[in-house]
């Protein structure tokens, strides 16, 4: 039992001491499941910006659990009868994300990721470019309308050039309804993010 014990708190300290923090942020291409109200909605560009713990679980393996600010959403452009757009309208769902990544380190240098990410609605906005009239406004858009929580299942992977400095890569298919009252079919957050990551 003692060394049982003693085990436990020898892989617990190791553990501790071989965690890993950073910073990482990049680029969102995300947009919103098609379905039949959803036909002309394209991907908006967007950001991901926050920190991330990475520690091992074996020789090869370790979990890297995020916190993101994270924006998200779609894009509609509107054309007249010639073609031509004369407007484009981005909705903006912004979102604290708490990925939890298991990854899977091939090389030192390369890794494969997969697991889940958890949302929380901070803010939904819609963006309006109008050419014509070559005005913008921005108008916020009612929460409620909206689910506070958000689930997506991620696949990911990385390379690290350096011991610290790494490029990332991270697609994330969304699980649940962003609406809180749909009848129809769900419509989900989907978000193909790269970036850079950034090791203390």
């Amino acid at each position: 039992m003692k060394k049982l014990v003693l085990g436990a708190a020898i892989a617990m300290s190791s553990l501790a001491f071989a965690q890993q923090f950073g910073i990482k942020g990049g680029m969102n291409v995300s947009s919103l499941s098609k379905d039949a109200g959803l036909s002309d909605n394209k991907s908006k560009i967007g950001f991901n910006a926050g920190l991330f713990m990475n520690a091992p679980l074996g020789q090869n393996f370790s979990i890297q659990p995020e916190i993101l600010y994270n924006n998200l959403g779609d894009k509609v452009t509107y054309k007249n009868l010639a073609g031509n757009e004369y407007a484009s309208v981005s909705r903006n769902l912004d979102y604290i994300a708490v990925p939890v990544m298991f990854q899977y380190n091939a090389t030192p240098e390369f890794y494969l990721e997969a697991g889940p990410e958890f949302g929380f609605l901070v803010s939904a906005k819609v963006k309006t470019d109008n050419s014509v009239l070559n005005t913008t406004t921005t108008t916020s858009l009612d929460t409620d309308a909206y689910k506070d929580f958000n689930m997506g299942i991620g696949l990911g992977a990385g390379y690290y050039f350096t011991p610290k400095i790494g490029l990332t890569a991270r697609y994330v298919a969304g699980v649940t309804d962003v609406y809180s009252a749909n009848n129809g079919d769900k419509v989900k957050n989907n978000n193909f993010q790269v970036g850079l990551a950034y090791k203390f």
